[in-house]
């Protein structure tokens, strides 16, 4: 894609990252179970490279919170850290990763993205509080490994259901219509065949 059909493409997810968390956020609690604000930034570092995920996931959090108060305030730093991270991880795993299988390029792209930003967020939030976490994040306990797994795997389980089911079926979705260069030419000449017959 050109860089301004990905600036394009990036405002469009950025918005989405607006909207979607107003969505799920109708249904108490859900924001932290389904996060719906990581879809559109890993799909904006899968379809438009690092630099506009590294953007998109800067912004996002900022301008939902300047727009909608989500996520909360003192929410923000972690979640701009965490989401620059997918954007940054995701787009250069796609760069970089080439399996000759599409579907397993992503799912790779999409998982290292997905622990990367849960190990610097959890190393963001050990330098913030020093072990000892405000009760308002994890109830006062101290701030360990298990604390970890709990608030960014066990109660995400429904969240990185949706996003492996989703995201990266969007992606192929994409390529196969088109929208941007499918990842290997082979499958591009194969399709073009079949719809010139």
């Amino acid at each position: 894609m050109s860089n301004v059909k990905k600036m394009v493409v990036s405002a469009m997810l950025i918005a989405a990252s607006v909207l979607l968390p107003m969505a799920f956020h109708s249904i108490e609690g859900a924001g932290g179970i389904l996060l719906p604000m990581h879809i559109p930034v890993l799909l904006a570092g899968l379809v438009c490279g690092w630099k506009f995920g590294l953007i998109t996931g800067l912004i996002a959090p900022i301008m939902s919170h300047m727009l909608t108060g989500m996520p909360a305030q003192f929410m923000v730093g972690i979640m701009t850290i965490e989401l620059s991270v997918y954007g940054l991880v995701a787009g250069i795993m796609s760069e970089f990763v080439r399996t000759k299988r599409a579907s397993i390029d992503m799912y790779i792209s999409l998982i290292v993205s997905m622990l990367a930003g849960r190990i610097v967020a959890g190393l963001v939030l050990t330098q913030f509080f020093f072990g000892s976490m405000p009760p308002f994040i994890t109830g006062g306990n101290p701030f360990s490994f298990s604390v970890w797994i709990s608030m960014f795997f066990v109660t995400a389980i429904p969240g990185l259901a949706i996003h492996f089911c989703c995201i990266c079926s969007v992606v192929l979705l994409l390529e196969f219509v088109w929208f941007f260069h499918m990842r290997y030419l082979i499958v591009q000449i194969a399709l073009a065949s079949a719809v010139t017959q």
